[in-house]
């Protein structure tokens, strides 16, 4: 696995990162599909309408179903699904965070309770790295606390500790192991430490010490204002390894995803895009669309006109907002394509801006419009 650094603009960075299953191109967004599926999208217009490069699995899900013995026996998550592009798989430690009331947390790892039917388990630094390994991941997350918010100094630090002590387990664990299924698969570290600013240095300096193919910044877009995240974003990639690939886990709105790349952050994730569709909200370049609102329901003028997706050019306001309000579907299914459309479009755009050397002027531009609600 190989980043390499193309262009650059301020901070902002264009790149390649070369994997197995295929390059990306960064900055990217990558579609969360966290039970091994889009929800609501199939593949085909994933790679031909959305053009999306890489998409995320969850391990905690992918193990609790279908489990690790249909995935070996599928030849992990591609040969399960038939995506043939690059796959990134979250550790589970997000889930430990959010399934807070069912699962307690120890040095050795969490045991909790399924959310499907209350059964017990354990996740450990070494099984996480193994189910992972069974998932056949490109790129696999280390295992990690996502420390709350708010969480008071002491709290952060002894949970960013056991970060630190899981991530020297799960790297070891991952270099006495071996892909399963003939294409190399990468380990990323997680920078932790919550909103104060001495950890989060700790943090970035004591995951740079493992030599990984790229980093990741976690336990932002958790509650914490916008303008903290920004500031630890910008401190962090300060710091991390400048020639790796930087993921900002989770993270999160147009504007967000504008910031983070001001910053130096190649790689973005989040639910909102298709979890917003399905809830009737579109984000376009001119602005955010509510389409169970009233003043669409006689709009007969496209989506967006001068989008290239087809189904933009094609879907009047009106149409889209009658699918909502009957509770058809097709709503939620259209709306998701388009906003996962709409994000890969927008990164596409920030990365040739950063090729042009402009990133800073069509980023002020460019988070503006986005913001602005319709």
């Amino acid at each position: 696995m190989n980043f390499s650094i193309q262009h650059t603009s301020g901070k902002a960075r264009a790149g390649v990162l070369t994997t197995d299953h295929g390059d990306i191109l960064t900055p990217i967004f990558m579609p969360v599909g966290t039970l091994g599926a889009v929800k609501g999208v199939t593949f085909d217009v994933l790679r031909n309408d959305i053009k999306a490069q890489i998409i995320l699995g969850n391990t905690y899900h992918l193990y609790l179903r279908p489990g690790a013995e249909i995935l070996k026996q599928a030849g992990g998550l591609h040969g399960f699904n038939g995506w043939d592009r690059p796959i990134l798989t979250d550790s589970g430690g997000y889930q430990v965070y959010s399934l807070s009331k069912i699962r307690k947390i120890t040095e050795e790892g969490v045991i909790f309770q399924s959310h499907i039917d209350g059964s017990r388990h354990q996740f450990t630094p070494e099984n996480v790295m193994d189910m992972q390994r069974v998932i056949g991941a490109d790129i696999m997350m280390a295992f990690d606390e996502c420390t709350p918010y708010p969480a008071d100094r002491k709290y952060a630090h002894k949970s960013m500790q056991l970060t630190h002590k899981w991530l020297e387990r799960c790297y070891n664990h991952f270099h006495k192991t071996k892909p399963l299924y003939g294409h190399e698969q990468g380990l990323f570290p997680i920078v932790q430490g919550s909103v104060y600013e001495d950890l989060r240095e700790q943090s970035a300096r004591f995951i740079s010490q493992f030599d990984s193919p790229g980093y990741a910044i976690g336990g932002l877009s958790v509650g914490e204002p916008t303008e903290t995240m920004y500031k630890i974003t910008e401190q962090v990639c300060d710091i991390l390894p400048q020639n790796k690939p930087r993921y900002l886990m989770g993270v999160g709105t147009p504007a967000n995803i504008i910031r983070g790349i001001s910053h130096g952050i190649d790689m973005f994730d989040c639910v909102m895009p298709t979890r917003n569709g399905r809830n009737a909200m579109l984000f376009t370049r001119n602005g955010i669309m509510n389409m169970r609102n009233k003043k669409w329901e006689d709009d007969f003028s496209p989506i967006d006109e001068r989008s290239p997706l087809d189904i933009d050019r094609t879907t009047s306001k009106s149409y889209l907002r009658h699918l909502f309000v009957a509770g058809e579907m097709l709503g939620p299914i259209l709306a998701s394509i388009h906003n996962l459309a709409f994000y890969l479009r927008l990164v596409a755009e920030a990365r040739q801006a950063v090729i042009d050397g402009n990133y800073e002027t069509w980023a002020a531009e460019a988070e503006k419009q986005t913001m602005t609600r319709l």
